[in-house]
C-alpha cells in the first residue's frame, strides 16, 4: 500500500487516530498500543498523555508476539486488571460503545471472553478474562487468539458488529472504504 496501513486515512484521520480515539474514549483503561516494524513512523501519530506505547521487538513473528507483547505491558503497568481487550486499528466502524458493550457484556454474563460477532463467527475486537492470560501469553507465530475462542465456545458471550466484516487488509479494501 506503500505505507503502514495503520496510517492511511479515512474520513479526516488515520486508522490508528481512530482506533486511539475509540480506545481512549471508552471505558477501559489502561490503553496499551504496541508497534511493530514502522514503530517511528507510527509513534508520530500517537497522543502519548492518553496512551502507553510498546514496541513489539519481535514483531517479525506475527501476531502472537503483539499480543503477547500488550498483555506483559498491562500486567506491568495494571498487575491487578480482570480483563484485556485485543482490538486491530484495521477495523474503521469500531465504536466507543462497541468497546463498553464487551465489558458491559462480560460484567453482565461473567464469561471470559466476549468477542464481536460478525459474518456468523466471533472476531475482535475482543475482551478476555484474565483466566484465560496464560492462553494468550502462550501464543506463538502468526495465530490470533482465535484458537483460544473456539476452545473456550462454552465461556463465550458476542456482541453484534455487523460492520466488523470490513477491514483494510489489502489495497482493493482501502479504496472499497474510501467510496463509502
Amino acid at each position: 500500500m506503500g505505507k503502514p496501513k495503520q496510517l492511511l486515512t479515512y474520513k479526516g484521520k488515520s486508522l490508528l487516530q481512530h482506533t486511539v480515539e475509540v480506545a481512549t474514549g471508552s471505558n477501559a483503561r489502561p490503553v496499551i498500543v504496541v508497534t511493530g516494524a514502522d514503530a517511528g513512523l507510527i509513534k508520530k501519530e500517537l497522543p502519548t498523555d492518553k496512551v502507553t506505547i510498546v514496541d513489539n521487538e519481535e514483531w517479525k513473528e506475527g501476531r502472537a508476539s503483539s499480543v503477547r507483547c500488550g498483555l506483559n505491558a498491562l500486567l506491568h503497568s495494571a498487575p491487578s486488571t480482570d480483563a484485556m481487550i485485543i482490538m486491530v486499528c484495521d477495523q474503521p466502524f469500531v465504536t466507543t460503545q462497541l468497546i463498553n458493550d464487551l465489558l458491559t457484556t462480560q460484567h453482565e454474563t461473567g464469561k471470559s471472553i466476549i468477542t464481536s460477532f460478525y459474518k456468523n463467527i466471533p472476531g475482535p475486537p475482543a475482551l478476555f478474562h484474565k483466566i484465560i492470560f496464560p492462553e494468550l501469553l502462550a501464543l506463538k507465530g502468526d495465530a490470533g487468539a482465535r484458537k483460544i475462542v473456539e476452545r473456550h465456545a462454552d465461556d463465550l458471550a458476542t456482541v453484534p458488529f455487523p460492520k466488523g466484516i470490513i477491514d483494510i487488509d489489502t489495497a482493493a479494501d482501502y479504496e472499497t472504504l474510501q467510496q463509502t
